[in-house]
C-alpha cells in the first residue's frame, strides 16, 4: 500500500472527524471578537453536563487561585473572566472529544499528556513575559492536534510513521514527511481552517516548529520555546519526545534570562500535574 498522502486527502477526511460541541466552535471563532454575548455563550455551555463538569474543575484548580469554588459557567466567568474561561472550556471540550486505541503505537495518554504539559509551560512563559496567558495556553494544547488528525484519519498510514521514526531515530516530522509526503503541521492548520480558528491561532499552529518565518507571530515563538521545555523536562514521558533543536531567534524574543527559566521548569512542572488531573482524569 503506498503511504503517500497530499494536502487534499486530509482536507478530504476533515468531515470524518469527530466535531466539537457548536457552542465550543462559536468560542473558537471568537478569540478575536469582543463582542460576544457572554451569558448565551455560558448557557449554551451548561447544557453539556460533562463538558461542564470538566470545566469547572480546571477553573477550581489551585493555579487559578479561586478565593471561592465556582459551581456555574456563569460564575466561572465572573470569577476568572471571559477569555480565561473560554479558553478552558475549549480544553475541556478538545481533550475529550477525539477516538483513542485507532492507531498501532500510537500512545494516546502519552499524546495528551505532551500536549497539556506545553499548554502549562506556555502559559507561564506567557505570564512572565505579560502576553496573553489564555492564547498561550490553548495554543499549546493545540499546537500538535494535526498528529490526531492524521492518527484518526490514516491510522495505518500512521502506524508507519511511528516504525519509521523507530527505525531511523528521527524527529517525528522527518518520519511523516518520508512516509506521508505530509505532515502534523500542514494537517494541524488544515483543521484550523476547518475549525475557523482565530488568525492568532492559525499562525501559531502553522509556524510553531519554525518560528523565524516572516509573519510567524509572537505566540508560535512562544509554543516554539514551550514544546522544547516540555520535551527537556520530559513531563509527558514519551518514547518519541526528542528535545528538538531550539530557535535562537524565537529563545531571544522572550528576553528570559537563567535564574527565570529555572523558576519556569519548576513552576512548569507543579501546574502540569494539577492540569493533567482535571483535564484528563
Amino acid at each position: 500500500m503506498s503511504t503517500k498522502l497530499t494536502l487534499d486527502d486530509i482536507v478530504a477526511h476533515l468531515d470524518d472527524l469527530p466535531s466539537l460541541p457548536a457552542v465550543v466552535m462559536e468560542l473558537l471563532n471568537s478569540i478575536d471578537q469582543d463582542d460576544v454575548d457572554i451569558s448565551v455563550l455560558a448557557k449554551k455551555v451548561s447544557y453539556d453536563q460533562a463538558l461542564t463538569a470538566k470545566t469547572l474543575r480546571l477553573a477550581n484548580s489551585s493555579q487559578y487561585g479561586l478565593q471561592v469554588k465556582a459551581t456555574t459557567i456563569q460564575q466561572a466567568i465572573t470569577y476568572l473572566g471571559f477569555q480565561t474561561t473560554r479558553s478552558l472550556i475549549t480544553s475541556a471540550a478538545i481533550t475529550g472529544c477525539f477516538p483513542e486505541g485507532r492507531c498501532p503505537g500510537f500512545d494516546d495518554k502519552a499524546f495528551w499528556r505532551h500536549s497539556v504539559a506545553t499548554a502549562a509551560c506556555a502559559k507561564v512563559l506567557a505570564r512572565q513575559i505579560r502576553f496573553n496567558q489564555d492564547y498561550a495556553f490553548t495554543a499549546g494544547l493545540l499546537h500538535n492536534i494535526g498528529r490526531l488528525v492524521l492518527v484518526s484519519s490514516f491510522p495505518a498510514h500512521y502506524a508507519q510513521v511511528i516504525a519509521h521514526q523507530a527505525a531511523h531515530d528521527c524527529s517525528l516530522l522527518e518520519a511523516e514527511q518520508a512516509v506521508l509526503g505530509v505532515d502534523h503541521v500542514q494537517a494541524g492548520t488544515a483543521l484550523a481552517d476547518h475549525w475557523n480558528f482565530s488568525d492568532t491561532m492559525r499562525l501559531a499552529l502553522a509556524n510553531y516548529l519554525q518560528p523565524d518565518t516572516p509573519g510567524a507571530g509572537f505566540l508560535a515563538a512562544l509554543i516554539h520555546v514551550a514544546n522544547a521545555v516540555v520535551c527537556a523536562l520530559d513531563l509527558a514521558q514519551a518514547g518519541d519526545d526528542m528535545v528538538p533543536r531550539v530557535s535562537p531567534v524565537a529563545w531571544d524574543a522572550l528576553g528570559l534570562g537563567e535564574e527565570t527559566y529555572l523558576q519556569l521548569f519548576r513552576e512548569t512542572e507543579l501546574r502540569y500535574d494539577e492540569i493533567t488531573t482535571a483535564l484528563l482524569g
